[in-house]
């Protein structure tokens, strides 16, 4: 906007600058045509005639000096032309001659054009002289920087290959290249050391967990204990069953948010449902009901897999009542489980969130959805949940539903 502002004005000032300079180039010409011809007067040579360019004649007496503009048709133009004009009296020789010398000059539309059209070339030209040489130097110049950028888009905390930064003459790049291995080191060593950490306590849960396991069964199996004593112990083992389970999945969310999970298969996720349901009817579960119109495939790693159905199913026969029929049904990109329910979620946007239970379940560890969600966003699937009301024996349906399309 600027530059065009700057065009404009330069273009009115050159305007008026050329205008008035052609204009005394002209009245010089006259001047000098005038002068020639008086000169030619003193020494009594012919006196001639060139209408409209000169014209002399003798009169009776003596006037000023015109200088001015005058309009004459040019036959071979066929049109009115400008012409400048200097009407002089003279006193030659005790004569008096009417001196009247006359030029063409260049109208001010042809001036204006002209002006208009050579600065317009001039800045386009300039333009694109700018904006190539600036493009170049601009692409030499942030060459690094843009190299850097993509080094970082391929980070990965678990690399252990140091980032590959290319150096710049730069100082603000170069000062940029210096913090960015600084702070990837640090993130890196943090990564490690986070790592490290859940791993052992990981690990050390499971010791702790796993030699009261075994002291309960020695208390079961060497002493005699009443009811009341069996039904304390067996309430101990579901405690620690389900520390081993909670332990296991928040080490999988940490696993999946570190992005350890990079192998990548095809799956049969159809399959992978059927071999489920025949495992859940060797534990007397016989409710599974799988409808499948198309073979469900998708690339992901088998582990996650496994684990997203296993939660899904296991869910759903968590909540569901009376052994009623859990519906699954797959197409070529979308698994839907459905259960029944008497009542909608109280919450049901908070269902994916961790640690999130409804009510007062105590079997729920709330990170059973939660790792379905995590494992849909690492993937980019989309799962979603909705209740379904029913309006002819009141029992209503619990349907979560997973988009494979990316």
């Amino acid at each position: 906007m600027t530059g065009l502002v700057l065009a404009i004005l330069s273009s009115i000032a050159l305007y008026f600058y050329t205008k008035n300079l052609l204009q005394k180039e002209v009245e010089e010409e006259l001047y000098s045509t005038e002068a020639r011809v008086e000169a030619s007067l003193n020494l009594n040579k012919q006196v001639f005639s060139l209408p409209p360019v000169a014209e002399v004649k003798t009169v009776e007496d003596l006037k000023p000096t015109v200088l001015k503009d005058t309009v004459i048709y040019d036959p071979s133009q066929d049109e009115m032309e400008l012409f400048r004009e200097l009407s002089t009296y003279k006193n030659i020789n005790n004569v008096y001659y009417h001196i009247t010398v006359r030029t063409l000059v260049v109208e001010s539309e042809d001036i204006l054009l002209a002006i208009v059209f050579s600065n317009i070339a001039i800045f386009v030209i300039a333009f694109i002289f700018l904006f190539y040489f600036n493009t170049a130097r601009n692409l030499q110049l942030w060459k690094p920087f843009f190299d850097n950028l993509e080094q970082m888009k391929t980070f990965s905390l678990a690399s252990e290959e140091p980032i590959d930064l290319a150096d710049s003459d730069i100082l603000e790049f170069s000062e940029l290249k210096t913090q960015i291995l600084l702070l990837t080191n640090k993130v890196r060593t943090d990564y490690q050391n986070l790592k490290q950490f859940t791993e052992n306590v990981s690990h050390e849960i499971q010791t702790p967990l796993a030699i009261i396991q075994a002291k309960i069964d020695n208390i079961i199996n060497e002493h005699a204990i009443n009811d009341k004593q069996f039904e304390q112990i067996t309430s101990i083992q579901q405690d620690i069953q389900r520390l081993k389970q909670l332990n296991k999945r928040i080490t999988t969310l940490t696993k999946i948010d570190n992005n350890q999970f990079v192998n990548v298969e095809e799956v049969n996720i159809t399959n992978l449902i059927n071999e489920k349901i025949e495992g859940f009817k060797e534990l007397e579960i016989r409710h599974i009901l799988h409808t499948s119109n198309a073979q469900l495939v998708t690339m992901m790693d088998p582990f996650l897999t496994d684990i997203l159905i296993n939660n899904l199913i296991s869910n759903a026969i968590k909540y569901t009542k009376n052994n009623e029929n859990i519906e699954i049904v797959t197409t070529s990109n979308v698994l839907t489980v459905t259960n029944s329910g008497e009542h909608p979620l109280d919450n049901p946007e908070k269902i994916f969130l961790r640690l999130y239970r409804e009510g007062n379940n105590a079997q729920s560890s709330g990170l059973g959805l939660a790792i379905v969600k995590k494992i849909c966003e690492f993937y980019g699937f989309t799962p979603t949940y909705r209740f379904q009301p029913s309006i002819i024996n009141g029992q209503g349906a619990h349907i979560f539903q997973i988009d494979f399309n990316k």
